[in-house]
Order: C-alpha cells, then sequence, then structure tokens
C-alpha cells in the first residue's frame, strides 16, 4: 500500500509543481526501488537514517549501475525529503549528507566535414513526394544550413522569425536559455538557403519555419527530417539536432577558433561546459597523428 507521505508528495509534484508524466514515473520507481532494495529493512521514509543510504549508493555503485541513473535515483529521493521537511515537519533530510559520484561527461559525437558536406546537400537531391509544396526541400536544406552554420539549439531555432534574421548583415538573433539573446553570424550558404526558402514559401513575416498547414514547425517535425535525411545518407550513426551543434563546435576549434569565441557563439554561460569541445579536438588530432605517423 502506498505510503501517506509519497501520495501527499505525488499530489504536490502533479498539481503544484506540474511535473511531467515522466518525472512522475521516474520518481516513482527511484522510491519503489530503495524500498525494495531495503526489503524488510525498511522502516518507513521518517526512520531512515543517512547511513542507509550511504549503504545504498554503495550497493548501485557495487551493481554496475551507470552515474546517470544513481543522480536520477538520488534525486528523487532528495525531492522526496525536501518535500517532507518543507511541508511535512520532518526535522532534516537523510539524503542531503550523501555525496554523490560526479555526473559522466561522455565525449559529444560529431560528424566529419565530409559527412556534413553530403548531408546538407540531400534535401534538395530527393525527390519530391506526391502532394508536397515545392517549397518544403528548401525549407529542409534551410533548416539543416542554419543548424550547422549557427550552431544553434533546436529550441532556439524552432523560434526563429522573419525579423531575427538579418540578411544584410549575414546574423540572426537568437532566444537561448534563461530567454537571453545573442547575435550569431551566419554563413552565406545558409543565408542563401533561407532566401531561396522564403522566396518559394512566401515567408514575409512571423516563424521563419514553418510546417505544411503554415503553422510553425515542431521539434517532432525537425526530428523527423533528420531522421529522413540521414536514412539516405551514408552516415553510418544516428544524430540528434543537437550533434549538428556539437559538430559546428569542433570544427570551429579544429579550424584555430578561441575558446570564448566558441562559448559566446553557443550562448554558454559557463566557459567550463564549451571545454568539453577541446578534448573532442585533442582526440581527432590524436586520431589523425596515430594514423598519418609512421612512428606512431
Amino acid at each position: 500500500m502506498t505510503d501517506v507521505d509519497e501520495r501527499a508528495f505525488f499530489d504536490f509534484m502533479e498539481t503544484e509543481r506540474s511535473a511531467s508524466p515522466l518525472t512522475l514515473t521516474n520518481y516513482r520507481d527511484a522510491l519503489a526501488a530503495y524500498q525494495t532494495w531495503r526489503g524488510e529493512g525498511f522502516r518507513g521514509w521518517r526512520n531512515a537514517e543517512s547511513d542507509d543510504f550511504r549503504d545504498y549508493l554503495f550497493a548501485l555503485m557495487k551493481q554496475g549501475f551507470k552515474r546517470s541513473t544513481i543522480r536520477l535515483r538520488f534525486a528523487a529521493l532528495r525531492s522526496f525529503y525536501k518535500y517532507l521537511v518543507l511541508r511535512s515537519g520532518l526535522a532534516r533530510s537523510p539524503v542531503m549528507e550523501v555525496q554523490l559520484p560526479k555526473p559522466e561527461r561522455g565525449l559529444p559525437v560529431v560528424l566529419s566535414v565530409a559527412q556534413i558536406d553530403e548531408l546538407l546537400g540531400i534535401p534538395l537531391k530527393v525527390p519530391l513526394a506526391a502532394n508536397a509544396p515545392a517549397w518544403l526541400p528548401l525549407r529542409d536544406a534551410a533548416i539543416l544550413e542554419l543548424f550547422y552554420s549557427c550552431g544553434l539549439r533546436i529550441s532556439e531555432l524552432l523560434a526563429v522569425d522573419v525579423k531575427d534574421v538579418d540578411f544584410i548583415g549575414e546574423t540572426v538573433r537568437v532566444f537561448g536559455k534563461g530567454s537571453k539573446q545573442r547575435i550569431v553570424p551566419i554563413g552565406e550558404p545558409a543565408v542563401n538557403a533561407i532566401q531561396r526558402y522564403r522566396q518559394s514559401a512566401a515567408v514575409t513575416s512571423g516563424a521563419l519555419f514553418l510546417s505544411i498547414r503554415h503553422t510553425r514547425i515542431t521539434q517532432q517535425a525537425v526530428d523527423q527530417l533528420l531522421k529522413k535525411y540521414l536514412k539516405l545518407s551514408g552516415i553510418p550513426f544516428t544524430i540528434s539536432p543537437h550533434k549538428l551543434r556539437h559538430s559546428f563546435a569542433t570544427h570551429l576549434l579544429d579550424a584555430g577558433a578561441d575558446l570564448r569565441s566558441v562559448q559566446a557563439l553557443l550562448g554558454h554561460a559557463s566557459l567550463s561546459t564549451t571545454q568539453i569541445y577541446t578534448h573532442v579536438t585533442k582526440e581527432r588530432l590524436k586520431k589523425a597523428y596515430d594514423d598519418a605517423h609512421p612512428r606512431a
């Protein structure tokens, strides 16, 4: 039977915090996983101590759980105990004193320049589907060009309006995380691709990229068009729109751009976030050295 505190917590998360169904499921699973691990030793949430959760952390690590999974489970436990302290009279949270492993930072997947060129050229080579508007492949080409030319997040690209693009100055105004604004240069191929699309689709104001119904394009639609063109390419792995952003940053650093400039272009608040791309560049240089040097 569900604990009274649990029921109150999930009611709070759903009604006051507007938590997504996925978050609610993950949090329920996390609380249930801890209870299952404790078994008959579970004495109720209010009787748990910090050492109980340290033992749980050690058990998860010993079983080989990924750090991301461990951190997700403890995020749920911390939120639950934070609720009990703030709303239900618990004196202190036994989870807050547990030191978690640092998050893993895997290297981003990056396309080569040749792979980028191949991908960006595909939309205009594919036969137009029956009943599809003539401007559709031009739109898709412009989307991919702008992604790679500016290193945008998908949320930023979806939000671009016609008025945000300065075709004379070749820049685009972008609203990033926290509605922070930045101005990003656009390469000539992307400018030309956008102009061709706008002219064909008669897009003069409002959202830059439209659906077939002439509403602002959605993230799902962008994901689908990328998957479509990936299948038609020779690229041997799956990528998301964000991988075009990774490729943008890495190719700039490969060509000698300084880290601060790349940070500004990406809209990163912290330089440490941008620095992961220096590791990618080092790995690429090391591979090039190993492949080409006669005494590597």
